[in-house]
């Protein structure tokens, strides 16, 4: 018993410390997130129902930035020539601390709000990487900094930045050029995950690139010598492409999506297409790849007496880590701890496991320690990585889906339209709020940012690897 009793005084003294370290700033920004709590629920289901693919989230974009402009922030809509991105701004002067928030979803995964798969809308899109609750939370975010320079406890600008179409084009890049981030000294951001951690991984750089292959069409059984085949260079190539994979670097990566390999069985295709994408770690070991698998198109090209044409179509870096911001991070994530889950949501978790075939543990939503960074980190890639090499960016992972669940699946859709995806959205608005008060009350802590930020870049200068306009209109 007496156990018991000093076990319980324990806590309640570890409590009582970790509520003394939370100032007064940070307490108003949880404050403000849980005032707001309702209304961002509301937007992020919104955007999860509307469920838009890149560059074609028009609703998603314009549900964000009414929902700022009501909260005070002034919009500036179609930034970049992108009709979807957009910045919401308050305050003046330095520091500049900027969030990103992002709403586009995936191609062919509607789900309802159901362990079971099932679509919302047969054949639509769905939220399989939580953006609903990306750009929502990180608005949240920015609103809570709004609300504390309103009242006259921060200096400096807070900074919105709607960022669409990451998960096809990334629109970053095109952001970047435009000059979004020239003026920001510290930028946020975080993503939905099934762990809490200040995330200092960092992800694969890429290139995107479309080839096209063009012959001579002709009827397939009376006068196929008359015909030059796309088709055929097409296959040809991804032949090329196939046995190229055992002699890249194991870090790297090639994928390919065949987009047109003809019409009808009786012509020979006169039009191939195919949409390819090669990776890796650093960008500077992704390029020979990259421009080995390119020549191998000529080759095709030759072998089935086709013409053919290459077109960029985007291409981004590996997030540049900054251990410094994630240690700031840090320190916010175990000020506000763990998540906690009733027994219906537990349910929930266990039940999407056990239809992904995963094993039945529930949710799991401990903070976790800061890791190492790894220096070959496996993985997707991300448009924040080219923010992240011209502003120092801090990055933050927060828990939206039980452990297990395959990512960009109906699972994560399930997930992010009820309250297993809405707490993970709230804690990171925290989070992110928490953090940005860091910022804007220590000009230490923005200097050891940014000094880490210029030894980690070196001598690299920043190239964006796009080649023309953002295709609007082309999804």
């Amino acid at each position: 018993m007496k156990k018991c009793t000093l076990f319980g005084i324990l806590l309640l003294f570890t409590a009582t410390i970790s509520a003394q370290k939370l100032t007064n700033n940070k307490k108003t920004v949880i404050a403000s997130v849980e005032k707001h709590k309702a209304e961002l629920i509301r937007v992020s289901d919104s955007i999860w129902a509307l469920a838009e693919t890149a560059f074609n989230e028009s609703q998603s974009s314009a549900v964000l930035a009414d929902y700022a402009e009501k909260n005070g922030l002034k919009v500036t809509r179609g930034v970049a020539n992108i009709p979807t991105a957009f910045t919401a701004t308050y305050g003046s002067g330095k520091p500049v601390i900027s969030i990103l928030g992002e709403f586009d979803a995936l191609p062919g995964i509607s789900q309802k709000a159901q362990p079971e798969k099932e679509a919302y809308k047969e054949g639509a899109a769905g939220h399989g990487c939580g953006h609903n609750m990306f750009g929502t939370s990180s608005l949240g975010a920015a609103i809570a900094i709004k609300e504390l320079m309103e009242a006259g406890k921060l200096k400096g600008t807070i900074k919105f930045l709607g960022t669409p179409a990451e998960e096809k084009f990334f629109a970053k890049v095109w952001m970047v050029e435009a000059g979004l981030w020239n003026d920001v000294d510290v930028n946020l951001s975080w993503h939905p995950s099934a762990d809490i951690e200040a995330d200092v991984q960092s992800g694969l750089s890429l290139i995107d690139f479309i080839v096209e292959f063009e012959g001579q069409a002709a009827h397939a059984s009376m006068d196929p010598w008359n015909g030059r085949s796309a088709s055929d260079a097409l296959e040809l190539y991804t032949t090329g492409i196939n046995y190229y994979r055992e002699h890249i670097l194991p870090s790297s990566r090639i994928h390919y999506h065949i987009q047109d390999g003809g019409q009808v069985v009786n012509v020979v295709p006169d039009y191939a297409k195919l949409w390819v994408r090669v990776r890796d770690p650093k960008r500077a070991k992704m390029l020979p790849t990259y421009e080995r698998v390119k020549a191998m198109a000529e080759g095709a090209a030759i072998m089935a007496n086709v013409d053919y044409k290459i077109s960029l179509v985007s291409g981004i870096y590996e997030v540049l880590v900054n251990r410094s911001g994630g240690t700031i991070m840090q320190k916010n994530l175990e000020l506000l701890g763990p998540m906690t889950y009733t027994a219906e949501e537990e349910a929930f978790g266990k039940a999407i496991q056990k239809a992904t075939g995963k094993p039945e543990v529930g949710m799991d939503a401990s903070v976790n320690p800061l890791r190492e960074t790894l220096e070959t980190p496996g993985g997707g890639s991300t448009d924040v990585g080219d923010v992240s090499w011209n502003v120092p960016n801090i990055n933050l992972g927060v828990t939206v889906a039980p452990k297990g669940t395959p990512w960009h699946s109906w699972a994560v859709v399930a997930c992010g339209g009820m309250s297993i995806g809405h707490k993970g959205m709230i804690y990171a608005s925290k989070a992110l709020g928490m953090t940005a008060v860091d910022l804007f009350d220590n000009p230490k802590l923005v200097n050891e940012v940014k000094e880490e930020f210029k030894m980690r870049k070196g001598d690299e200068v920043y190239k964006p690897m796009i080649d023309g306009p953002p295709p609007i209109g082309k999804n």
